[in-house]
């Protein structure tokens, strides 16, 4: 079971009621990035190359706090960096789970064993670790050796403290679709609460920008790693919307809804999303209400986001897809087994 019972319930309560509000722009997922900072140097990652003096910076829990009631949104991405650096990270995933929010504190893993007394297990708190596949192709992604390793012996770690942990992946050109068939089969060993997995994205700012994905050379990709799955000789375990999956291999067509995944940081609202680096806002508000979205999506023509297909964009789309009478059925799928 990837996605627990309650988050279905909760956040599809929120979508009805953003609906009968008639709102046609709102966040699903706020990813709040208290820190820069990172104890890993990622080609795919560009967060790292910020200036000295912005990489020293921390959000304070109390502009967390702020910063989520503003926005409202029911799930909280924290990534980084690596937020398990911040030196106030578990006062903020505390604030966050009393208000009812569902956590996933991304980590690359070199830090989670030690820092698991930090926490307590709670259904509103996840711990989403970095894996983009097997030993020798997730130390080169991250540009270390050891690290596989590493973050695998601290998700047993996890887990047996009765923790909830998923992992994390972002599928580049280059990879062998067979050996991401056998790292899914892996994972299912670890026993743990659902994969997620995206293309990997152009972002502006990171070191490598020669193995990113085109559209369709991404769903051709993700449809021969998927066809295990989606002809059911493989059950596993995502913590997506299958209707996301769909949208991977090619059988559905969105378009993005980038206020669906907000982010902000110690720079403030990011605009207009986390993979174009276009300046920063200084309220929510002045996000929704001062961004021109007619110019950003596939739709609009703006070459930057023409392959784009990560899922900070796509899947709140799929999400609000799935609320259609002819879709609840199959997404129930994902919270109750396939």
């Amino acid at each position: 079971m990837g996605v627990n019972l309650q988050q279905a319930i909760d956040i599809g309560k929120y979508l009805v009621t953003q609906r009968l509000l008639g709102r046609k722009r709102f966040p699903l997922v706020l990813m709040l990035e208290p820190l820069f900072r990172c104890n890993l140097a990622c080609s795919g990652c560009g967060k790292i190359q910020h200036p000295t003096e912005i990489l020293k910076q921390n959000l304070t829990p109390e502009q967390c706090f702020t910063a989520v009631e503003e926005c409202g949104a029911p799930v909280i991405s924290i990534p980084g960096g690596e937020p398990l650096l911040h030196p106030q990270i578990d006062e903020i995933v505390q604030g966050l789970v009393e208000r009812k929010k569902y956590v996933y504190l991304c980590t690359n893993g070199l830090l989670l064993e030690k820092s698991l007394d930090k926490f307590k297990p709670s259904p509103y708190l996840t711990f989403s670790v970095h894996l983009d596949g097997l030993k020798e192709w997730h130390d080169k992604c991250v540009d270390r050796q050891g690290v596989f390793d590493i973050a695998v012996k601290a998700i047993k770690a996890a887990k047996a403290k009765g923790f909830r942990v998923t992992t994390n992946t972002t599928i580049f050109e280059g990879c062998d679709p067979k050996e991401i068939q056998e790292f899914f089969d892996f994972l299912e060993t670890l026993n743990t609460d659902g994969m997620m997995i995206s293309p990997g994205y152009s972002y502006e700012w990171a070191p490598d920008q020669d193995h990113f994905l085109r559209r369709e050379q991404t769903r051709a990709l993700f449809r021969e790693i998927l066809t295990p799955y989606k002809t059911g000789k493989k059950n596993w375990n995502f913590n997506h919307n299958p209707l996301f999956l769909d949208f991977l291999v090619g059988e559905k067509d969105y378009e993005c809804t980038p206020w669906g995944s907000p982010s902000y940081s110690v720079l403030g609202w990011q605009k207009p999303c986390y993979l174009l680096n276009e300046g920063h806002y200084s309220s929510f508000k002045q996000l929704l209400e001062q961004t021109d979205w007619s110019k950003y999506g596939r739709a609009s023509g703006n070459p930057k986001c023409a392959d784009c297909m990560v899922h900070c964009g796509y899947e709140p789309t799929a999400a609000m897809d799935a609320m259609q009478p002819q879709n609840i059925t199959r997404s129930l799928g994902s919270v109750f087994g396939r």
